[in-house]
């Protein structure tokens, strides 16, 4: 279900903000997390059990987990894991994801962006 992205070693702080601004954008959903976080674990199950492909960045498992850490808290205003993005804009942690799921408010943004990656081919007449 979810993939993990693998870093590059001795990113600037300027190439550490591209590579997860390229990671964004390239995947509708994005979990930046740790392997051994509860949380990121209960945000990880949530999108399994809904089947919607995400994309794990397991920034304890990534030589520059820490450095994709302290940018992450420039980008979202927290350095806690995980840190949820759908299509492109953080939602927040795995408290925030799951209350926009209850709210009715996820399935739409997950939708919103899979529209966009995958428009429908107009049906030719035959």
């Amino acid at each position: 279900m979810g993939n993990s992205q693998p870093a590059s070693v001795g990113l600037s702080n300027d190439g550490a903000v591209n590579q997860i601004q390229d990671i964004i954008s390239d995947n509708c959903v994005v979990i930046f997390s740790k392997t051994t976080c509860p949380y990121c674990k209960r945000a990880k199950e949530l999108f399994e059990n809904m089947n919607i492909n995400y994309t794990a960045v397991e920034l304890d498992m990534i030589t520059n987990g820490s450095q994709f850490q302290d940018v992450l808290e420039q980008m979202t205003g927290a350095r806690t894991v995980p840190r949820v993005f759908v299509n492109g804009t953080f939602v927040g942690g795995a408290t925030d994801t799951l209350r926009l799921h209850e709210e009715g408010r996820l399935i739409p943004l997950i939708h919103q962006c899979q529209v966009k990656r995958n428009p429908q081919q107009p049906s030719s007449l035959a």
